[in-house]
């Protein structure tokens, strides 16, 4: 063995070159059926992402090995050249880990049906992003499943390793919420993310918050809380405008828990708390689309989960502060929205209880032919499934087809 050290990392990078190298295009060695693909803007995205970094890493793989060659690197002190590879090395490790990210996404779409049913996904996610009179450019959206019982978001335009941006939205989808209409809940949560971001409405909200916080007095604290939930409730909302009643039932669904965590209140938890977050759903769905139907979730929640032995002054400062909270939250007009309310704004979908009974009726026994968005045929289906007038099974059986109708295009 060679005592030289510019000869070993000579060798490690030469290596490192090579493993580079073994870093193929996905279009090359993933293999799916063509109705399993994201889209083409995202796949595109994707692939000029994963090809940008490994040209940019090549040259600095490169470079460092005619460094390691020339006199000025054979001159350098081991422990100089030493330092340069191991920044060398930490852009190459994360260059693997967004590629690892990126393959996530794509190897679960070489399971034929699973494959199908993401690339629905991806456009019923995309359908709920969609907010009709162009306040932002919505990035592609790809979603995958995963074990857990919560969904996540990888958003558009924020840093991956290494620090480039991400160039799509993706979404993480646990296996457990694949079950009819109640998917809906957790994927459109994560848009909601997206799209919170994409308004910015988060720093827009937030003054007016902790402006109410600096009046002082016994509601200060729950004015705290709600600035600090801010995030995740903008996401409920979202997903209540997108997703009507269903929202909401499948949120209960989500946060169904043992009673004492479900009354946990977790000061660092940007969650509101799992009881009040249920009925702060209904609430803002009561605004934003009036019908009883809010209110019968919120009678079935509070049969589930009585609050006995949980009230305490602080849940009480909560739940007398709501509905100055959500009205400050559904009136609050961003410059994001050229002066519309968000309220005006997200209730425009027209997901409202009423309008969905009629699709419903208009579309029922051939929905795969019915013209309408992928997120108003999940409400539309989830909504009569939670009046009964249709079975889950039967539920299933036709979001399934409306997956892969979608995926097909």
């Amino acid at each position: 063995m060679s005592r030289n050290p510019h000869w070993l990392l000579l060798q490690e990078t030469q290596s490192m070159l090579s493993r580079l190298e073994q870093v193929q295009p996905f279009s090359v060695h993933e293999v799916m059926v063509p109705a399993a693909l994201p889209t083409q803007e995202a796949f595109k995205a994707i692939e000029s992402h994963v090809e940008g970094t490994k040209r940019t890493l090549r040259a600095s793989v490169n470079s460092f090995l005619r460094f390691l060659r020339s006199s000025a690197g054979l001159a350098m002190s081991h422990a100089m050249i030493q330092k340069k590879y191991v920044w060398l090395r930490l852009q190459f490790n994360n260059m693997l880990s967004t590629y690892d990210i990126f393959s996530d996404v794509l190897t679960q779409r070489s399971e034929a049906s699973t494959g199908v049913w993401l690339a629905g996904l991806d456009r019923l996610a995309a359908s709920a992003l969609d907010l009709d009179g162009q306040y932002f450019k919505p990035p592609p959206v790809v979603c995958y499943l995963d074990r857990g019982i919560g969904a996540a978001i990888r958003r558009a335009r924020t840093r991956l390793p290494g620090g480039k941006q991400n160039p799509v939205a993706i979404i993480r989808v646990p296996r457990e919420r694949m079950i009819g209409s109640g998917i809906i809940s957790s994927l459109f949560h994560e848009v909601g993310h997206q799209a919170s971001a994409l308004l910015n409405l988060v720093p827009s909200i937030s003054p007016v918050l902790k402006a109410m916080q600096s009046k002082g007095g016994p509601e200060s604290p729950a004015w705290q809380l709600w600035d600090r939930w801010l995030s995740e409730i903008i996401s409920d909302l979202w997903s209540v405008a997108k997703g009507g009643l269903v929202s909401t039932a499948g949120l209960m669904n989500v946060v169904s828990l043992p009673r004492v965590f479900v009354f946990r209140i977790t000061p660092d938890d940007p969650h509101p708390m799992p009881w009040l977050r249920v009925i702060l759903s209904a609430h803002i769905g009561n605004s934003l689309y009036p019908h009883h139907g809010w209110r019968q979730l919120e009678q079935l929640w509070m049969k589930s989960y009585p609050p006995d032995g949980f009230a305490s002054p602080l849940l009480s400062r909560l739940l007398q502060t709501m509905p100055a909270f959500v009205s400050i939250v559904l009136h609050h007009r961003p410059y994001s929205l050229r002066g519309n309310s968000l309220g005006n704004v997200l209730s425009a979908t027209g997901h409202d209880p009423g309008r969905l009974t009629e699709i419903f009726h208009r579309c029922m026994g051939h929905f795969a032919t019915c013209n309408m968005k992928p997120a108003t045929a999940f409400a539309a289906i989830g909504q009569a499934r939670l009046y009964n007038q249709i079975m889950a099974s039967h539920e299933s059986a036709v979001l399934a087809l409306m997956l892969r109708k979608w995926a097909i295009g």
